[in-house]
């Protein structure tokens, strides 16, 4: 499997510091190409949120280049995938907290990674950024750890209340902020022709879900130079609404040969 990959992070139009960190890893190894990736967001609200969504990626990327290749070689399965990123989180978690407590100061950071290999996808997620898989519709595959999901799941919210609830912010856990962090992991099969998008919740606030999915359709995502130009399009219409907060978002496209990627009407 190959894949076409687009990355585009704004500061946007109230912020001073993007406290947005990614993460973008692609291996050739005998097992095809490896991709893993992942948008961390650093929390507006507290000190210094750009360390800890640096030191997230930081923490993932040695990971992946130390580590994974150990765990390749034993064989991959989606326990050992969970059990593997369990221990990274932990201690992400006491270093950015240890971090804080010497600089006197809050930090937390969320944290959305994709791994896909041989055939199959791996999701952790901790926080409000997101991961939506985008092939004949688009469907959000993570799930936000904030107080008005956990009112929606337990019926005391409807989702358009949740859109405009002042609460809507609000973060149940993050990595470095949280005494204990409980992921949420996702694993399944991924074929050619899917497009993944990894973003912040600057980049979702004030557009909506048809609207992604009109820019993003996979049909229509056959270069890295398309993709590129429909997430700098959204960043674009997120600012003209008046986003107030850093805007990232990743675009991944499987495919089996990168040049066989064509541009279509998707009929």
């Amino acid at each position: 499997m190959k894949f076409m990959t687009a990355v585009w992070s704004d500061t946007g139009i109230r912020k001073k510091i993007n406290q947005d960190s990614v993460l973008l890893e692609i291996a050739d190894t005998d097992f095809g190409e490896i991709l893993f990736a992942a948008v961390c967001d650093g929390m507006g609200g507290l000190s210094m949120g750009e360390i800890a969504s640096a030191a997230m990626v930081s923490a993932l990327s040695e990971w992946f280049e130390y580590r994974f290749p150990s765990v390749l070689g034993e064989g991959i399965t989606a326990e050992k995938i969970r059990s593997e990123w369990k221990k990274l989180l932990l201690s992400a978690n006491q270093r950015i907290a240890e971090y804080g407590v010497l600089k006197n100061a809050q930090l937390g950071t969320t944290v959305a990674a994709l791994l896909i290999v041989d055939g199959s996808f791996y999701i952790m997620n901790v926080g409000d950024s997101r991961i939506y898989r985008i092939e004949s519709m688009i469907t959000q595959m993570t799930r936000d750890d904030t107080f008005v999901q956990k009112e929606i799941q337990e019926g005391r919210m409807t989702e358009a209340e949740a859109r405009c609830h002042p609460g809507r912010n609000v973060l149940l856990q993050c990595v470095g902020a949280s005494k204990d962090v409980s992921p949420q992991f996702l694993s399944g099969k991924c074929e050619s022709d899917i497009v993944f998008l990894i973003c912040s919740d600057g980049f979702r606030n004030v557009i909506t879900q048809e609207e992604m999915f009109a820019y993003l359709q996979p049909h229509a995502m056959c270069s890295e130079a398309v993709m590129k130009q429909a997430v700098i399009e959204l960043t674009e219409l997120n600012k003209e609404r008046l986003e107030r907060d850093n805007i990232t978002a990743m675009l991944i496209r499987t495919c089996q040969e990168v040049e066989n990627a064509a541009c279509g009407n998707g009929d």
